[in-house]
């Protein structure tokens, strides 16, 4: 086993290690419940951790993780006049595809 990273949070933890999964890495979320006991430990050591079961998956684990942090970010204006805003295909109001 390898820990990978620590995450800010137990969602964004949560987020990466099914997007791992999804990938076929296989990821376990690791510390998710320390939190309780921050004040009482280092706070570094308080935050969940991404581990890998297999080292080998490493490179590949790490520049998904890298894309996934790197999402291109739009702005554009949907035909309905919704401002769509961020790593945004699809429009909130009505459903439309980013147009091109």
């Amino acid at each position: 086993m390898l820990r990978l990273v620590q995450a800010p949070n137990i969602a964004l933890a949560t987020l990466w290690v099914d997007t791992l999964l999804e990938a076929g890495i296989a990821a376990s979320v690791q510390r998710q419940y320390l939190g309780a006991a921050a004040g009482h430990l280092p706070p570094d050591q308080c935050l969940p951790e991404i581990w890998l079961r297999h080292e080998e998956q490493e490179d590949r684990a790490r520049a998904l993780l890298d894309d996934l942090q790197h999402l291109p970010q739009r702005l554009w204006w949907c035909h309905c006049g919704e401002k769509v805003e961020g790593g945004f295909e699809q429009c909130w109001r009505c459903g439309a595809l980013m147009p091109g």
